[in-house]
């Protein structure tokens, strides 16, 4: 009984890594006053780029680092789109997403001879696990702890953001920015500059999202391998009420579905895999909906800011 609960903790701690760093990055967007639904497209690039790069050079902290970079790249699309040319930031966020998927496909094909998988990364070169060998195996705390380094990187990324924003003079303006951008700029505040900042952040937040899942969870990048967790992360920060604490909980909150879906999967029971693969979606869903209040997200969120307008 108390291997299952930590085989369950173990796996939820896995799962919900990867939309951990992808809803942060929405968190710190969001926060800026700029809708970010192109998550899924960046979290795909830096799907891609950890495993090419994981790959060629067996180095995944390396890797790691790419996927960041790939995935803020292209959130500065999004960011010269909705902050310079104040474009609907919904319509952007949609090209980013098509954007990502299909410059992964095309970057597939150039360097795996035309696949659109990249080839598998040797054990050897996955992210390490710091405390690996240092328990008994199978025992409570191994399978609880025994995780890839990208999943401490994420808790440790969630008290950071939120130190940044609720302690530094940098998330006062953040902040300040979302809320209300004209009183900002009065006081001199670049608003322009705080939300390109903030843009290129999510997508770096959002690659590594992306290489979480294709250098640890996995060892390569498929075309399904992302396949909506995006989305999925966006709506977790949505859940958590636009705050790093609350986006993690509703991450974690779907990781533990996920668990229980491997778990149940794993014990023989005769249950439909298709019941099972739906099981974390609807239990998220059930258990979020009875759970959380009213989510006010900040007042500029989505609204385009001209300097000398009304």
């Amino acid at each position: 009984m108390l291997n299952s609960l930590a085989f369950i903790i173990g796996t939820t701690l896995m799962y919900s890594t990867p939309l951990i760093y992808t809803a942060l990055g929405g968190v710190v967007s969001e926060n800026s006053g700029v809708v970010n639904i192109g998550l899924e497209g960046m979290m795909t690039i830096g799907a891609f780029i950890g495993a090419t790069v994981g790959y060629y050079s067996g180095n995944p902290w390396l890797a790691f680092l790419a996927a960041g970079i790939a995935g803020g790249v292209l959130a500065l699309l999004h960011a010269v789109a909705s902050v310079t040319f104040a474009a609907d930031q919904v319509v952007s966020g949609i090209a980013i997403n098509f954007l990502g998927a299909g410059i992964s496909l095309f970057l597939s094909r150039m360097f795996f001879s035309g696949s659109v998988m990249t080839k598998p990364i040797s054990l050897d070169h996955k992210m390490p696990r710091p405390f690996n060998n240092m328990f008994a195996e199978n025992s409570f705390f191994d399978l609880v702890l025994n995780q890839y380094a990208t999943v401490y990187l994420a808790f440790i990324l969630v008290l950071v953001l939120w130190y940044v924003l609720y302690k530094t003079k940098l998330g006062l303006r953040i902040r300040a920015v979302g809320e209300h951008p004209r009183a900002a700029d009065t006081l001199g505040i670049d608003v322009f500059k705080i939300r390109y900042l903030a843009v290129i952040l999510s997508g770096v937040f959002a690659g590594f999202g992306g290489a979480a899942m294709s250098l640890a969870i996995v060892s390569n990048f498929r075309p399904t391998l992302i396949s909506g967790h995006g989305f999925i992360a966006l709506a977790a920060m949505i859940f958590g009420k636009w705050r790093p604490q609350g986006a993690m909980w509703a991450c974690l909150l779907f990781g533990a579905a996920q668990g229980i879906a491997v778990y149940l999967g794993s014990t023989g029971i005769q249950i439909p895999t298709q019941l099972l693969s739906m099981l974390p979606y609807v239990l998220t869903l059930l258990i979020l909906m009875g759970f959380v209040g009213k989510a006010t997200a900040p007042a500029a969120d989505g609204v385009p800011y001209e300097k000398g307008g009304k």
